[in-house]
């Protein structure tokens, strides 16, 4: 077995690590989260697009089939799925079991933002949605959602899907512009850190929209996670020379541990400290199981 990481924040590494049924393989996998069982959901682009398995890596269900157009966003809290359908432009949330919860956005419906190539600088920003990144929810129930590939905003929602505000510019550097805003979480302080990815930052944000302050020492992060202890995690993307990477950060942003993974499009951090990592090129998933 191969360690990574440095001290506490080292990892024994799994390649391949779920178990999948015979003759059953991923699609590309864009995103995966854990429940509050450590079960991990795999959310991959074929049918069915979502695969549930055990914390030994033991397939036990899947289910979404023909569900969505292109899956992108996935993430967990409280037991409930939340997803974003990048191609369809809309997000929605689901029990464990797959059964529809509520959507956001009109299928096939793209707001104005003159966009026509994903992950260009757009002409200008625009409403909800054009092909939208992730989705979470606020302890409040509120819902924010990350609109990126064809957009460069965040915008939030109450708990009933109203819309209740949407910030962010197209722009390559200043504070509030954004260049693909990939994944969004809160943190332990509430605030907002959001994957400013092709700018190579994430942007802090209060939960009204309000900047904060920027963390520069990345590549183009597609993923950002947390642990129990509130240290913040982020897969990386190569950018030139640089390589495909995790890295861990404290609340102020500063490095603590980083490592260099195979190219991770989503990653998740579980209640033990345990990451995975969703692979779109490989079409797998990595698992970093803690020793530290």
């Amino acid at each position: 077995m191969t360690t990574v990481g440095t001290g506490k924040f080292s990892y024994t590494f799994v390649q391949d690590w779920p178990k999948l049924p015979a003759g059953v393989a991923f699609g590309t996998v864009s995103a995966l989260a854990t429940d509050s069982q450590d079960r991990l959901y795999v959310f991959h682009r074929d049918d069915p697009p979502v695969h549930v398995f055990d914390r030994e890596g033991n397939f036990l269900n899947s289910w979404g089939h023909r569900a969505f157009a292109n899956p992108h966003g996935i993430s967990i809290h409280n037991d409930i799925v939340y997803v974003t359908d990048r191609e369809d432009s809309v997000a929605l949330s689901f029990t464990l079991e797959g059964r529809p919860i509520q959507v956001l956005g009109q299928r096939g419906v793209h707001s104005d933002t003159g966009c026509e190539n994903p992950g260009d600088v757009v002409p200008r920003a625009a409403g909800p949605f054009n092909y939208p990144t992730e989705m979470i929810p606020a302890p409040s129930g509120e819902l924010y959602v990350t609109d990126g590939y064809r957009n460069s905003r965040v915008h939030r929602f109450a708990g009933d899907g109203h819309l209740i505000a949407s910030w962010g510019e197209p722009g390559k550097g200043g504070a509030n512009q954004f260049h693909l805003p990939h994944s969004l979480l809160i943190g332990p302080d509430g605030n907002l850190y959001v994957c400013d990815r092709e700018n190579s930052r994430v942007q802090v944000f209060s939960q009204d929209g309000t900047y904060l302050t920027m963390w520069t020492d990345m590549h183009r992060p597609n993923d950002i996670s947390l642990d129990r202890e509130g240290n913040f995690y982020t897969c990386e993307r190569f950018e030139g020379d640089l390589p495909p990477q995790v890295s861990v950060y404290d609340g102020q942003g500063k490095v603590l541990a980083r490592f260099e993974t195979r190219g991770a499009h989503g990653m998740w951090v579980d209640s033990r400290g345990d990451i995975y990592l969703g692979l779109t090129g490989d079409k797998s998933v990595d698992k970093y199981v803690r020793q530290g």
